[in-house]
């Protein structure tokens, strides 16, 4: 089963970008010009685990650093020289101390707890496929609609941010590619294959791209997360099926889920990044987050290093033009709290228990410097009981669904979102996974008509046509006479839904 990462999804108040940025690549003077560490444990002493070694991004400091690798009993997966990172597998249990001593390293540690090859599934539970008789049901109602698809009367989520609206005027370019980082994407599915671009796909699993035909594709049909991502963002409106946010512009998709666990470790992600960057994708969708820390505390060795990869990744892909996308979280964390309780990580062993502090412990990549972070809403543009929030943190908010508080008048009464699976099926789903693509959908109809735009100019345009969306008067979903969570903010801006919700009417317009 897949390791659906459909949660916990944080975004960076300015104040923490700053220190954030600070803090990476510029560690102490003393630790980035030690001596090299003399290595003895050479052979197979430990568990062989992955590693990311980060370096000051030039040729001749990598060699270097190369060399030390060897050194100390590491092998080198691949280099990415002009960002600075190197993928290291080693089986010496001091590999990451050994090489944190070595002049030119800024940051070292291992990516994950257990050796290479691990034992263990988590996932978030089940979808719900749509029967024959629901879809039937679903289809007759449709057809009530001229120009909708045959399950459109299922998608109230196009209709609350005016997409089917948006698609009679701009549908989208077939110049704007939205890539899924994500479980993989089956574009073989009769929704997908038409906006399917297979020359910006990738599985990047192991930290190196593999651009073999079908290689982007799921595992198994139980991998369904990277295409039902797919579908909310670019379904075709081809009469077969659902349609997508921006149904004419192009998917691609860059699997970084492992084989073993469904993980989606550090190296993968940071080879994602990278391709998409280098391979002209304009919008990345992150529905997420990067094993096995759900946050990642900057006083640690090892995390520290995973959020330092993979912001240089992240970055670089903003530098080539690359709008990057992430949802909330499903924990219903206030995200701007003084602590949260994880007892989630690390998810590839063990999970211990430990209280932190969400401004110096760090979600990857959501939480990184100008990722957008997404809330999810329901059916009543309401925050979906199970989204994360808080202010200065939440960018913007979309439908991800809520079956337990927000149902729609629709045919199926479900309050999730419908869309595509593996082997050209439908099912619902829920969570800020689905809230992300919906935003992504809306970034790429930007995209689509302001073609100039940059990142950063895509980010405000983003946030400036939101339907502005204040607090609640009460959040007190169950009845119980407590709150549920506690907006905090005005109209223009909050907790529960950042600059607004987002509009893919008024993006087109």
């Amino acid at each position: 089963m897949a390791h659906l990462r459909s949660r916990h999804r944080l975004a960076l108040a300015v104040p923490v970008v700053l220190s954030l940025t600070a803090s990476l690549g510029f560690l102490p003077a003393a630790a980035s010009a030690a001596p090299l560490a003399q290595s003895t444990a050479t052979t197979a002493d430990g568990p062989n685990l992955a590693y990311v070694v980060n370096t000051k991004a030039d040729h001749r400091t990598i060699a270097s650093v190369k060399k030390a690798v060897a050194k100390a009993g590491g092998t080198v997966v691949i280099a990415y020289e002009k960002i600075g990172v190197i993928v290291v597998h080693s089986a010496n249990p001091d590999f990451g101390k050994q090489i944190r001593a070595v002049r030119g390293v800024q940051s070292a540690g291992a990516t994950r707890t257990t050796p290479l090859v691990a034992a263990g599934t988590t996932d978030e539970g089940a979808a719900d496929y749509l029967s024959a008789a629901e879809a039937a049901k679903v289809k007759a109602a449709s057809a009530d609609a001229p120009g909708s698809e045959p399950l459109e009367a299922d998608q109230w989520d196009l209709r609350a941010i005016g997409a089917d609206k948006a698609a009679q005027i701009n549908p989208g370019s077939r110049k704007v590619t939205v890539g899924v980082i994500d479980t993989g994407v089956d574009d073989t599915h009769p929704d997908l294959a038409p906006n399917f671009s297979a020359s910006q796909s990738a599985n990047c699993v192991g930290g190196v791209a593999d651009t073999s035909e079908g290689a982007w594709r799921p595992y198994t049909a139980e991998d369904y997360h990277g295409t039902h991502v797919a579908g909310e963002i670019a379904a075709a409106r081809n009469g077969i099926g659902v349609a997508g946010v921006a149904p004419g512009v192009k998917v691609s998709g860059i699997k970084v889920s492992d084989p073993s666990n469904g993980l989606f470790y550090p190296e993968n992600v940071v080879c994602a990044f990278v391709f998409a960057a280098d391979h002209g994708v304009e919008i990345t969708n992150n529905s997420y987050y990067v094993d096995p820390w759900l946050y990642n505390c900057m006083d640690d060795p090892d995390q520290r290093a995973i959020v330092d990869a993979v912001n240089r990744a992240q970055l670089y892909a903003q530098k080539k033009g690359t709008l990057n996308l992430a949802s909330a979280g499903n924990s219903n964390h206030d995200l701007d709290s003084d602590s949260i309780v994880d007892n989630s990580s690390p998810d590839d062993a063990t999970p211990v228990e430990r209280t932190i502090d969400p401004h110096e412990c760090f979600d990857v990549p959501t939480q990184l410097p100008g990722v957008v972070t997404v809330s999810a809403t329901g059916v009543q543009n309401l925050k979906s009981y199970y989204s994360s929030y808080g202010k200065g943190v939440v960018d913007i908010a979309a439908p991800g669904g809520d079956r337990k508080y927000q149902l729609p008048d629709t045919p199926s009464k479900d309050g999730r979102i419908l869309s595509t699976m593996p082997n050209n099926q439908y099912a619902f789903l829920q969570g800020t996974s689905m809230a992300s693509p919906h935003a992504a959908g809306v970034a790429a109809l930007l995209k689509s008509t302001h073609p100039w735009a940059g990142p950063a100019q895509l980010q405000a345009l983003l946030k400036a046509q939101a339907d502005k969306t204040a607090c609640p008067a009460s959040y007190d979903q169950d009845g119980d006479g407590t709150q549920d969570a506690t907006c905090v903010g005005g109209k223009r801006i909050n907790g529960f839904y950042g600059f607004g919700i987002v509009n893919a009417l008024r993006a087109v317009k």
